[in-house]
């Protein structure tokens, strides 16, 4: 009998742990990496010949919002063909669970669907529904603060009584034992806004006490991002939690180049407490139209837009021209709708992924009619164009970034590394053709040279062959 089911035979191997690359075997049994190392062709069910190929952990999504989609689309086609086995859903306080609504959600909740979306009372209910969906990839949750104040306050334009912080504490109790991950805010938000340090301080702390992790979208990212890094560095001290900045920017003209000082206070708390951050490698961002980012200074996309769906895709500015109203009169005729903002400059973008603390998160919205290229071209566009066509990190430690750094922040246990008795999660790639397709004006376009990805020990991607099998469950948290 076969001793394993695949042997990946003279791969170059990148093992996450942003080691150099080396020559060698890998073999798996199960769901599991048997060995690595020396392993012999007969040995095994399946003799993948690898070549010219690399070999590398599955790539984790350190920031998604893909709560719905993996149980709506659960082929997650957008990022298993991109390499990603894993993604981190729930950020910048938006979750599905556990919130409820008879209405539309308000943003940004609506980020995520309608009213028909959010049928999670609690978050067992959502661990189930993922359960039974078998996505393609692996989730990692994060509960929303969002959508803990949505389904505890009758009024969220204040902060949270000691009555209602209580509801939400038991909310978090009850998400962290049915296998979340932790808590994200989005105080950026006006479902979020009210809520003070010592409110995220109190619900952290009940994330922090079942080993969970703090991820958040700042209060300000535009003239106040310092004082909103102190603050979130100050709340999970309190919290006594691990702190993630969520899609680290300096946006809006006047602080293009302040990442120059951003990012040394962010490292020298990463000297003092965990602190991380995600970037994605693009200038512009994307989420709901809103009047408060609405400006001349920088081009804005319409990715979608309920009162005006033939808008999708067009320029705001080429909108209000057409309309023959201003911008912020075409947004309001627009609205509800969402956008892609074009806010940030390259070289800060460029300066916070090669923070050593930074790691690669999609921010990807997968219900946009027109999307971000984000959503299909995150993972190839940084080891294609940054690192291999600019050099300006090395291949292993682009590849760290998104496995061995994630894995360890938000707590994937035996995921993120190439290991014997680790998780075979594994992706499969051409390090000298692998780059993304998707742009601004096609932004679908699926990625190429990523050859094959494995989920927990199954062939689940092949290039030109589509989604093959189904194998990804929930893990961080309390899932093994």
């Amino acid at each position: 009998m076969p001793v394993f089911d695949v042997i990946f035979r003279d791969a170059l191997i990148y093992d996450g742990t942003g080691a150099p690359p080396r020559r060698d075997s890998l073999a798996i049994t199960g769901e599991r990496i048997a060995a690595v190392g020396s392993v012999f062709p007969n040995e095994a069910r399946e003799v993948v010949e690898a070549g010219h190929l690399a070999l590398s952990p599955g790539f984790i999504d350190a920031h998604t919002h893909d709560d719905r989609i993996v149980l709506d689309a659960p082929e997650m086609l957008p990022k298993i063909s991109q390499g990603v086995t894993t993604v981190i859903t729930g950020n910048c306080g938006i979750s599905l669970a556990p919130a409820v609504f008879d209405d539309d959600p308000p943003p940004p909740m609506n980020l995520l669907g309608g009213a028909e979306a959010y049928a999670f009372p609690d978050f067992a209910t959502y661990a189930a529904a993922l359960r039974s969906a078998a996505p393609a990839v692996n989730v990692a949750a994060l509960i929303g603060h969002s959508a803990l104040r949505l389904a505890t306050m009758t009024d969220i334009r204040r902060k949270a009584n000691e009555g209602e912080i209580n509801r939400m504490q038991s909310m978090a109790a009850e998400a962290m034992a049915s296998g979340a991950a932790g808590f994200s805010t989005g105080l950026f938000y006006p479902t979020n806004a009210a809520a003070d340090r010592a409110e995220v301080a109190a619900i952290a702390r009940c994330f922090a006490a079942a080993g969970g992790v703090y991820a958040t979208h700042m209060r300000d990212e535009f003239a106040g991002v310092l004082d909103s890094i102190e603050e979130s560095v100050a709340t999970s001290a309190d919290a006594g939690i691990r702190l993630v900045i969520s899609h680290h920017k300096c946006a809006g003209l006047a602080n293009w180049g302040r990442t120059t000082e951003t990012l040394p206070r962010l490292e020298d708390a990463a000297r003092r407490q965990p602190v991380n951050l995600d970037v994605y490698p693009y200038a512009a961002g994307s989420t709901n139209l809103r009047q408060d980012l609405v400006t001349p200074d920088y081009p804005i996309r319409i990715s979608w837009s309920k009162s005006h769906p033939e808008m999708t895709g067009r320029m705001l500015d080429d909108i209000a021209a057409e309309w023959s109203c201003s911008l912020h009169e075409a947004a309001a005729r627009l609205d509800p709708a969402g956008a892609i903002y074009f806010q940030m400059h390259e070289d800060d973008v460029r300066r916070v992924m090669c923070s050593p603390i930074a790691m690669i998160g999609s921010d990807g919205l997968p219900h946009d009619a027109h999307p971000h290229p984000r959503l299909w071209g995150t993972f190839p566009r940084v080891l294609g164009h940054y690192a291999r066509d600019l050099a300006l990190f090395s291949m292993e430690e682009a590849i760290h970034k998104m496995t061995g750094l994630p894995a360890h922040v938000f707590g994937l246990k035996g995921r993120g590394s190439l290991a014997p008795g680790n998780y075979a999660d594994l992706v499969l790639f051409d390090p000298g053709a692998v780059i993304d397709r998707a742009t601004y004006d096609s932004p679908r376009l699926m990625a190429e040279g990523v050859s094959r990805v494995y989920v927990n020990g199954a062939l689940t991607f092949r290039e030109g062959g589509g989604v093959a099998r189904r194998a990804g469950r929930l893990t961080g948290g309390n899932n093994i």
